[in-house]
């Protein structure tokens, strides 16, 4: 696998893991936990953009 191609199989993995955090955080019962979840969900879907965006050529994140 090409370079370029481990990037994007990597960066869907991380989009792929927010998803299945945030189905989870939708399930959890506990309040604390939900919250952690939907953190660590919002955590890794962004650093999938920044990811997306640098391979993208674009450099400066969204404001």
């Amino acid at each position: 696998m090409s370079a370029g191609g481990e990037t994007r199989a990597r960066l869907q993995q991380m989009r792929d893991k927010a998803q299945e955090l945030k189905a989870a955080s939708e399930r959890a019962s506990d309040p604390d936990e939900r919250k952690r979840l939907q953190e660590k969900a919002r955590r890794l879907q962004s650093q999938s953009e920044e990811e997306s965006m640098e391979r993208g050529g674009d450099i400066y994140p969204p404001e």
